[in-house]
C-alpha cells in the first residue's frame, strides 16, 4: 500500500497550487481562495519570483530564462516545509506538469489535481494507487489527442489511479477570467469536479 503522510483531522487538506506559464496571476490567487473557502489548507508557490507576464510567448520566454531544472528547484523548496504532512499537488498548465512531476515523487502525495496540462513521466515512477484528476480543452493543442492517450496508459502503468474531463471548444486555459480563452460553464464545472475531488481524498485520512 503507498504510505499516506497525515492530514487533518477534519478532513480538510493540505492543497499546493502551482501557476501557468504567466506567473502568480490573480487567477491562481481566486483559485486558491475557492480551496481555502471549502477549508483547506492552500499554499501558492511564486515559481517566477514576482514576476508575471501577459501573453503565452512572454511566459514562455521567461520560463525558458529560468530554466526548468530551477524551477523545479524552487518548486520543491516551495513545498518542503508541508509534504511531511501529505500534500494535495495541483496545477495549471506548466503548474500542473510541475506538480505531476512532484507528486509521482512523493510517497506521501495525497493526490494530484491537474488542470490544462501535463508532464513526461521519468522512466523509474512508480506510486501506489494515487488518485489523479486531469482537466483539459478538447481539442487543445498543447495536449493533443495521441499524447494524452499516450499519457493516461502510463499513469496506469506507473500506479495511479486517473481520470480525465474534457472540455469541448474551450481555449487551453479556459478557467482564467483574465484571459481570452476564459470559459465560465467550463471553468466552474472544472471547479465543482476538482473540489469534489480533493474532498474525497479526505475519506481514507487514518
Amino acid at each position: 500500500m503507498r504510505t499516506r503522510g497525515p492530514t487533518w483531522q477534519d478532513g480538510r487538506m493540505d492543497v499546493v497550487l502551482f501557476h501557468s506559464v504567466y506567473g502568480l496571476r490573480p487567477a491562481v490567487h481566486a483559485g486558491a481562495e475557492r480551496l481555502r473557502a471549502a477549508g483547506h489548507h492552500v499554499h501558492v508557490p511564486d515559481l517566477y519570483e514576482g514576476q508575471t507576464v501577459e501573453t503565452v510567448e512572454e511566459g514562455r520566454d521567461l520560463k525558458d530564462k529560468i530554466g526548468s531544472d530551477e524551477l523545479l528547484r524552487r518548486a520543491v523548496l516551495a513545498v518542503a516545509p508541508y509534504s511531511e504532512r501529505g500534500l494535495v499537488y495541483a496545477g495549471f498548465s506548466l503548474g500542473g506538469s510541475v506538480a505531476q512531476t512532484l507528486a509521482l515523487g512523493d510517497s506521501k502525495a495525497r493526490g494530484l489535481l491537474l488542470m490544462h496540462g501535463t508532464s513526461d513521466i521519468a522512466a523509474n515512477a512508480s506510486v501506489d494507487d494515487l488518485p489523479v484528476q486531469l482537466h483539459v480543452a478538447d481539442p487543445d493543442v498543447s495536449e493533443p489527442h495521441d499524447w494524452l492517450n499516450t499519457w493516461y496508459l502510463r499513469m496506469r502503468e506507473v500506479g495511479a489511479d486517473v481520470e480525465i474531463y474534457r472540455y469541448r471548444g474551450v481555449g487551453h486555459l479556459y478557467t482564467d477570467p483574465d484571459l481570452p480563452d476564459y470559459d465560465e460553464p467550463a471553468a466552474e464545472q472544472t471547479w465543482r469536479t476538482g473540489l469534489a475531488f480533493i474532498e474525497s481524498l479526505g475519506d481514507d485520512r487514518p
